[in-house]
Parts: structure tokens; sequence; C-alpha cells
């Protein structure tokens, strides 16, 4: 059965950039929602004892009750590690080599993540992925994960309204811009490209 994971960071820990009142909501609330709903849809079938990652490909359009929550809890538990009390600042060589590759700059890269994330319809997240061994930015709606399309995520931001609206209204872009420069837990990002 699936756990709610503690934060990796106190609660008011990513202020002021996000507030404890939206870390108690989106953590305690929502994400809490999706491995309650999720566990009642597994608990006494096969399915019980798999993998978040095989259970996200195997529900992808065919289960979308279970697609939608066990995708939702993966999405948030990899968004949480993306962030640091410590964020943003020197990205490590490796990873800052991979980007200035695929982007032409670290500046050109976010940029992208911002607009994409920014031009994203309704409900969804923005990644940096890597797929056939190059970084790219891509976009998902509500659940998906870049898992259903063959690529491997390295950083995520949420871009559902509930990530943000408390702290910035409307103003995703604003979100989107704070995270890039000052929560993104870049040490994070490059394990994920070294064990990719």
């Amino acid at each position: 059965m699936f756990e709610l994971p503690k934060l990796p960071y106190a609660k008011d820990a990513l202020e002021p950039h996000m507030s404890a009142q939206t870390l108690e909501f989106h953590h305690g609330k929502h994400h809490a929602k999706y491995v309650e709903v999720a566990n009642d849809l597994i608990k006494g079938t096969d399915k019980e004892g798999q993998s978040l990652e095989s259970l996200i490909v195997s529900s992808f359009g065919k289960d979308a009750k279970l697609f939608n929550n066990v995708g939702q809890i993966f999405n948030h538990n990899e968004f949480w590690k993306c962030m640091s009390p410590n964020g943003g600042g020197a990205i490590p060589a490796a990873l800052e080599a991979k980007i200035v590759d695929a982007f032409g700059s670290v500046d050109a890269f976010k940029e992208k993540f911002v607009a994409e994330g920014g031009a994203q319809f309704g409900s969804g997240w923005v990644w940096l992925v890597l797929k056939d061994g190059k970084l790219e930015i891509m976009k998902t709606a509500n659940a998906e994960s870049p898992l259903v399309h063959g690529a491997t995520p390295l950083l995520v931001a949420d871009v559902w309204e509930h990530a943000y609206y408390l702290d910035y209204q409307n103003r995703r872009p604003d979100f989107l811009k704070t995270f890039i420069e000052k929560l993104v837990n870049w040490d994070y990002v490059a394990e994920n490209l070294a064990k990719a």
C-alpha cells in the first residue's frame, strides 16, 4: 500500500516563495487524498504490491481513475523532492553542460521552462526530461507523466492552481519564475540525470 511521504523539509521552510499554508493544503489534503483513493482502488487486487511506475504505465489509457491517482502520487512525490529551502543557485557541472547542450544556455532553458509551464492549458505539469539521450521540456495535462511517453523525469513543477494560487493568485508565470530561480533542488535533478 502507498503512504503519504513526509516532506523533506518543514512546512514553512520554503517561505517566502511558497507558504506553509500552501504546503498544508497541497501536501496534507490534495496529495493525501490521491494516496487514500489509490489504496482503496488496489486493495485486495493483483495490483497490490506493484510499484507506482508500473501501475502508471499499465493503467494509462485503460483505467482512468487508477491512472489519475497513482499518477498524481508519483508526480507529487517528485515535485516535493525537486524543491529545497536552499534551492536555486549553482547547477552541478554535468547537468549544466547537458542543459547548455540542449537549450543553448541556462537562461534559455529557464525561459523556456517558464514559458511552457505558463502555456499549459488548465491543470498539469511542466518537466525537464531525458528522452533518447537528450534533455527536453515536456508539458503534461492532469495526472499524466513522462513515464508513459518513454521519457525519464528529472525536474517537475506543478501547475495545478492549488500549487500556487494562495501565494500567487492567477500569476502562474511569476510562480514558475520563482520556482526555477529560488526553489529548485539542482542536486536532486543532477542525481536523477546520473541515475538515468
